[in-house]
């Protein structure tokens, strides 16, 4: 039923997509839902500073690009994918790209859940050769196609599992590239309590210490949506420099930071519905989303 559902939306235009996803994502803020409660109270969280107004006004608008985000993977998964990259409309930085891979060290690119995640991971494939460190879906029989869907372009995959990690450091050592969604919780033991703008999230060392293992440079990667349908710009850039540090936690604020640079270009395209504050220091009983 996913699939054929993603191959009937793959046959409309962007425009048409994105016009869809934003009357999805209305309906999600004005009815009762939860998307719009965690997105609420997340931006209460992050952004105290703002009032009641701007904070449900951007609550709206980061709906309306969640709506986007789900109606446009059937265009990005089962086109071909020349198709999908002449979305792209411009690309900035991909030099850093060419240069770490031309010095050999490999390259770790972090991919934060911001614009178009998933196109951010194909463009990247079309490039150079990546492994996509992944969280297998609760459905188990949706994996297969998930991980065929990312792999359209020669991306490896490489389940959230030690042998998946494994997997990375190999790919990293022999000068390609490990890609990593850097804001999702890691379990207790796999991360440290670090900011993320005004409240302490649980964030994963794992950059750091894949970074610190191969001595590979670290940049993100956004695809951002512009306006109307009219495609994407990639973005690349520098991450912040203690992102490797050998202190976890100086490690993970520092990539906590790097992801906070690039939210805030375009703050309504990030995926503010996500749980981000759900698991809690030990000893703290506080229940963030109610």
């Amino acid at each position: 039923m996913i699939r054929a559902v993603l191959r009937l939306l793959s046959l409309l235009p962007l425009r048409v997509l994105h016009a869809l996803g934003s009357v999805a994502g209305s309906l999600m803020y004005y009815l009762p839902s939860r998307s719009r409660k965690i997105t609420l109270k997340n931006l209460e969280l992050c952004f105290p500073e703002m009032s009641e107004t701007e904070r449900r006004s951007l609550a709206l608008a980061s709906l309306k690009e969640t709506g986007k985000t789900a109606c446009e993977l059937g265009l990005i998964w089962c086109r071909p994918v020349d198709e999908v990259m002449e979305h792209v409309v411009t690309v900035h930085g991909k030099d850093l790209i060419d240069q770490h891979i031309a010095d050999g060290k490999g390259l770790i690119i972090i991919a934060p859940h911001l614009g178009s995640w998933e196109l951010s991971g194909l463009y990247v494939s079309t490039v150079a050769p990546i492994t996509f460190l992944y969280r297998p879906p609760r459905m188990e029989a949706f994996e297969k196609a998930l991980t065929g869907f990312r792999s359209r372009a020669g991306a490896a995959q490489a389940p959230t599992t030690p042998r998946g990690i494994m997997q990375l450091v190999k790919t990293v050592r022999a000068g390609n590239i490990a890609g990593i969604l850097p804001d999702q919780q890691p379990g207790y033991d796999s991360g440290v309590f670090a900011p993320f703008f005004h409240e302490k999230a649980l964030t994963m060392t794992l950059v750091a210490r894949l970074a610190q293992k191969t001595g590979a440079p670290v940049i993100s990667c956004v695809a951002r949506r512009l306006p109307k349908g009219q495609g994407f710009e990639i973005l690349l850039r520098p991450v912040d420099p203690q992102i490797d540090s050998e202190d976890p936690l100086e490690a993970a604020t520092a990539l906590n930071r790097s992801v906070e640079t690039v939210l805030l270009d375009d703050p309504a395209q990030y995926q503010w519905e996500y749980k981000r504050f759900r698991r809690r220091p030990r000893g703290d009983s506080t229940r963030i989303y109610g």
